[in-house]
């Protein structure tokens, strides 16, 4: 996505080692309690009143105008403040500053920890919302907890799956391609074929990386508590660099920045021609390539052997009530509503992938055939995906922090289409000199 500012590194740092002076710190925490009642939400909603709420989502619009409809005495200001890295370059701005941040802020999965780190974020366990624990997904729930704390409901996942141009691999007679390797053939016969068209684009994207790592059966990080490890070097995420090195030292990638203007082009006209991305990624064709409409279709992720399916998850995000709100009870009525009430609906019209196991095994999720995929009842194929997801992948305690120093270590080698293991060594160093600074115990290998 969108370049981070080098502002986000000060304020992460910031912000983390106040935390961590606090004698805060993050990871899983215990079993999920409901230490509240919803009354006091349930009395907020009569009561009416303003709050607002920061989003990127494609459905965020849809759903505020479907929320004031059937709360039509409660208005929510919704402002999109960027797609996530900028969002949160503002959001750790208003949190230091103590004001001017929104009442509820979507944040993605890997975000929350540091969010929650620095005690800026309301836990919802208050409002009885630990109650909903069986609604969704042991992977989708343990992401919104933090310590002995519930920061969000689930709203989405990212189980990965391949979107590609059915359009373009009809012309070139290229098969779907189960394996990696299959896919690297792929990338070299279309770019031979026609030196315009690219296999997909990755121009250095931090999130990618660590999802294609854990699908290779890579753990990389591991922490109990101020006990972190780091190892881009372990057996999975070489099994990911030897085939994705080939890509990028053969400039066999489409040399254009994901979420630019260009790329939403590039993906309407065929000249990227497949994404392996998270299971939300329908909405983003619908709203933003809609000279894509009947050419993409979805099919399993390639694997290493071709035989048993397994994939990671790419994004996915919650909505958090931040302490700055003057109204927390209102928020947390909104937060329940979007991802535990009938903002679901609009969420899953608008081409999302809901969290709610309800909602994920409805038949009429299932057998929903998208006309923008030529009809096909693509959620199946991403269902599925979501049952295969490798287990045992855990994310650094100050995850944002790394991801904003990728483009200054790894991506060099994708600038400069070299290798990606010296890049991957270099952002390690970049990590544990990092954590060490901020009071983590740090070691690598």
């Amino acid at each position: 996505m969108s370049r981070i500012s080098r502002s986000v590194k000060a304020v992460a740092a910031v912000t983390l080692a106040v935390a961590l002076a606090a004698g805060c710190s993050s990871g899983a925490g215990g079993p999920a309690t409901a230490t509240g009642t919803q009354d006091s939400v349930d009395a907020a909603l009569k009561a009416g009143g303003t709050i607002t709420y920061w989003s990127w989502t494609p459905s965020a619009k849809d759903q505020v105008a479907a929320f004031e409809k059937e709360y039509p005495n409660v208005k929510v200001n919704y402002v999109n403040a960027g797609t996530n890295k900028e969002q949160y370059t503002k959001l750790q701005n208003a949190i230091k500053a103590g004001t001017g941040g929104p009442d509820v802020a979507q944040i993605e999965y890997y975000a929350l920890p540091q969010f929650a780190l620095t005690d800026s974020l309301v836990n919802l366990d208050q409002y009885g919302f630990g109650s909903f624990e069986k609604d969704y997904a042991p992977s989708t729930w343990s992401s919104v907890r933090v310590n002995n704390g519930l920061y969000g409901l689930p709203q989405d996942s990212g189980p990965m799956a391949l979107f590609y141009n059915k359009e373009v691999f009809d012309k070139h007679s290229i098969a779907v391609p189960k394996t990696w390797q299959e896919y690297i053939a792929a990338a070299e016969k279309l770019h031979a074929a026609d030196p315009g068209k690219y296999i997909t684009s990755d121009t250095g994207d931090p999130g990618f990386a660590t999802s294609m790592i854990w699908q290779a059966g890579g753990k990389p990080f591991t922490a109990d508590g101020r006990n972190v490890k780091i190892n881009l070097a372990d057996a999975g995420t070489k099994k990911w660099t030897a085939g994705w090195n080939r890509l990028v030292e053969g400039k066999l990638l489409a040399p254009i920045k994901e979420w630019s203007d260009d790329w939403f082009r590039a993906l309407g006209d065929g000249t990227i021609a497949t994404l392996v991305t998270g299971a939300w990624m329908p909405g983003n064709f619908k709203s933003s390539v809609p000279g894509g409409a009947g050419k993409w279709a979805v099919a399993p992720m390639p694997t290493y052997d071709g035989q048993q399916p397994v994939t990671a998850e790419n994004g996915g995000s919650t909505q958090s009530v931040l302490k700055q709100s003057g109204n927390p009870a209102l928020a947390a009525a909104f937060v329940r509503w979007l991802n535990h009430g009938n903002g679901v609906k609009p969420f899953i019209a608008s081409g999302g992938f809901p969290a709610t196991t309800a909602d994920l095994n409805s038949p009429a999720f299932l057998e929903a055939a998208d006309p923008y995929f030529g009809g096909q009842k693509i959620n199946q194929v991403l269902n599925d995906a979501s049952k295969s997801v490798a287990k045992g992948w855990t994310y650094l305690p100050y995850q944002t922090y790394a991801n904003s120093v990728f483009s200054d270590t790894v991506g060099k080698a994708y600038l400069n289409g070299t290798s990606l293991d010296a890049g991957l060594n270099a952002w390690q160093q970049a990590l544990v000199d990092y954590g060490n600074q901020q009071g983590f115990t740090v070691s690598a290998g």
